[in-house]
């Protein structure tokens, strides 16, 4: 089954229903098309949407799949008899919480409140720009006030690692790259110094760094398997010798990377 359509429905920006549909979906031997329908806030939207799924259900023969996070109970009642299974997470999750609390959730559209006045969403956007002002290395200014440093060589997913632990943790997550000069020298970048017990490092399998590292400067030494054997292991053997934990992102998800770096270095993290 490689031709089934799942839609995310929201009248906010439908980052949960995805997240939490995918987690779903990923539990099953299927390669389904992704659609996201955020804001979904009015009528005519809704009956839109509907168009949409019960169109798609004739073209392909079979029920989309339908993940929601609608609150209003009129735009629900719209969107509930279209053609599609339809998952109400609201009704499955929130309605047994209000039961168990004995108290209404707000059921306040979207994830977030007043933005301005949101603490959590103004860490986060510091975050952000700490995290971009430090990227590969770009500045040493302020380090000290870093949640993280990554370290390792380049390509093996520091930049992407960090933003989303900037994004969707509020951690200010500075990336630092290993190069052939900290490996002719033998130990870390001096700036990294005072900070080492902040760096946790990424490595990468040789023959997968090339093939990244092929896309972006192709048939160069940069990209040579040989060159890539030379920085992994040398990048390994420093940040050994340093006490640095790793780990390798090969077959690592951004999330996975991203919880286990927070587990070893900031584990107040993972509870708020």
């Amino acid at each position: 089954m490689t031709d089934c359509s799942v839609f995310f429905i929201s009248d906010g920006t439908g980052i949960t229903a995805e997240t939490f549909g995918n987690s779903i979906m990923a539990q099953f031997a299927v390669k389904p098309r992704h659609v996201r329908r955020p804001f979904i806030d009015t009528a005519d939207k809704a009956f839109q949407v509907v168009r949409e799924i019960n169109a798609v259900a004739d073209r392909e023969g079979k029920r989309p799949i339908v993940f929601m996070t609608l609150v209003d109970e009129d735009i629900l009642n719209i969107i509930r008899p279209c053609r599609g299974k339809v998952f109400d997470m609201i009704k499955t999750f929130v309605e047994p919480l209000e039961e168990e609390f004995a108290m209404k959730s707000n059921h306040r559209v979207g994830r977030f409140s007043d933005v301005a006045v949101d603490r959590e969403y103004n860490d986060r956007i510091e975050a952000i720009n700490f995290t971009l002002e430090h990227d590969d290395g770009q500045s040493a200014r302020n380090l000290e006030v870093a949640d993280v440093v990554l370290v390792g060589v380049s390509r093996s997913g520091k930049t992407p690692t960090s933003l989303y632990l900037a994004m969707q943790h509020g951690v200010k997550a500075a990336n630092v790259p290993l190069i052939p000069e900290d490996f002719d020298r033998g130990f870390l970048p001096p700036m990294l110094k005072p900070f080492k017990k902040k760096c946790f490092g990424l490595t990468i399998d040789p023959a997968r760094l090339s093939q990244i590292r092929n896309e972006r400067r192709p048939n160069s030494k940069y990209a040579s398997i040989e060159n890539c054997r030379f920085e992994v292991q040398q990048a390994e053997s420093m940040m050994r010798r340093e006490g640095i934990s790793w780990l390798s992102s090969t077959h690592k998800s951004i999330e996975e990377i991203a919880t286990t770096i927070l587990r070893d270095i900031r584990p107040d993290r993972l509870i708020y």
